[in-house]
């Protein structure tokens, strides 16, 4: 499966409103075997900006396409020098409420398990077990010519030593975790190659216009048809590798519930969506629902 480069999006048809009661969310959960399904706006209380909410960073900023990646040098300088800073943020975000409340659904039975198009790691931080992170890890880097991977604290070493007093001003941190810097800020940056073969390196993450490993995209329809239902959190759904496992519960019969404060790509299979903050709604759940939330969990320093 390919991700279309689908930026954004606006609805042809009228769609329901979105409604302040959690009383179906809470009854599938109260059921069990819920399907988490989760987007970028589950992690902006952790400082992690979305792509597509209010001050989302489309605004202001458009995502590399894996083509240019591969096929342009400079844009590889741009990608490493913009990620290398906005690392230094990402990397010490820590898991909110929201990712919190997840895994402590999990711990209960709630869940069948928990889908991410985040590359954050936040779930699994918070202590979510068995997350499949759809979209790769920005915490491992891979490399396009031998195919060893690395970890991603080690390549922010080597380019901290290459890149001695790199410290621009950025505008903003993005949710595929890189910086907004200009062409000017970026300057002669220094990207370091593949410590085993000299290689081109990328982050494991998969870019815009990329394929979603097929052994990935399969794992993800089977937690669909094993699933009671599947519950979307903080997703505009706008991208279709996250907008299929939607239409393949509804086809299927299995009630699809979306927890977001705008509408979605995905609303029209819905039965329900809530337009309340992520977190909030999450935290009033779990007290209808008696699960303790251990407000705590810290995830380990990353990288």
């Amino acid at each position: 499966m390919r991700m279309r480069p689908t930026l954004s999006w606006t609805p042809t048809e009228d769609l329901l409103p979105g409604t302040t009661d959690l009383e179906p969310v809470v009854a599938a959960l109260r059921t069990g075997g819920v399907l988490v399904l989760s987007g970028a706006g589950i992690s902006t209380e952790s400082g992690i900006p979305d792509y597509r909410g209010a001050g989302g960073s489309l605004s202001r900023h458009t995502p590399m396409t894996y083509q240019e990646f591969i096929a342009d040098g400079q844009a590889q300088r741009r990608y490493w020098a913009r990620s290398h800073l906005g690392w230094r943020t990402f990397g010490r975000a820590r898991p909110n409420t929201g990712h919190l409340t997840v895994a402590a659904f999990g711990r209960h039975g709630l869940l069948s398990g928990v889908i991410t198009q985040n590359v954050d790691g936040l779930h699994q931080s918070a202590g979510s077990d068995d997350v499949v992170e759809l979209h790769g890890s920005l915490e491992r880097v891979v490399c396009l010519s031998c195919g060893a991977f690395s970890r991603r604290g080690d390549l922010a070493r080597r380019l901290e030593e290459a890149n001695a007093g790199f410290e621009p001003m950025a505008a903003g941190i993005n949710p595929d975790g890189d910086a907004d810097l200009s062409d000017e800020q970026v300057g002669d940056f220094r990207v370091v190659p593949c410590a085993v073969c000299g290689g081109t390196l990328k982050p494991d993450v998969v870019f815009f216009g990329e394929a979603v490993p097929p052994r990935r995209v399969e794992l993800c329809r089977e937690l669909v048809d094993q699933a009671a239902s599947l519950l979307v959190l903080g997703s505009s759904l706008t991208v279709m590798s996250g907008l299929r496992f939607v239409r393949q519960a509804a086809e299927a019969g299995k009630p699809v519930l979306i927890v977001n404060q705008d509408p979605t790509r995905g609303d029209r299979h819905a039965v329900t969506r809530v337009a309340l903050p992520l977190g909030a709604a999450l935290t009033t759940i779990a007290a209808r629902l008696d699960v303790p939330v251990d407000k705590h969990v810290a995830g380990e320093p990353r990288g």
